[in-house]
């Protein structure tokens, strides 16, 4: 039988290096920047011009993703900042260079 495998993301947002952040999760991580670059996402995220994005992690299941989501939710804001930083010390947008922007 054939088996289709799923990916996950969780992913955080940013306005500007140091900025504001926003946590969420995905199934189509290019459609949401997509959203959030199109101001098309009501709430927090337009709100406050959050569509950097600096930070990913991707998962196969979703219980996984929404239980990394909560648990990073409850971190202090420096733990958060720590871990872009370990992976992206400039806050590069890693979206910039998708085709769709």
């Amino acid at each position: 039988m054939f088996k289709t495998t799923h990916q996950y993301y969780l992913y955080m947002l940013s306005n500007k290096f140091n900025g504001t952040l926003y946590i969420g999760i995905t199934n189509d991580l290019e459609r949401r920047m997509f959203e959030h670059k199109n101001k098309l996402v009501e709430g927090f995220t337009k709100r406050y011009g959050l569509h950097r994005l600096v930070y990913f992690e991707t998962f196969q299941h979703i219980d996984d993703a929404i239980k990394r989501e909560k648990n990073m939710k409850k971190w202090k804001r420096q733990w958060k900042i720590d871990l872009i930083e370990t992976e992206n010390p400039n806050w590069r947008d890693f979206s910039k260079d998708w085709p769709n922007f």
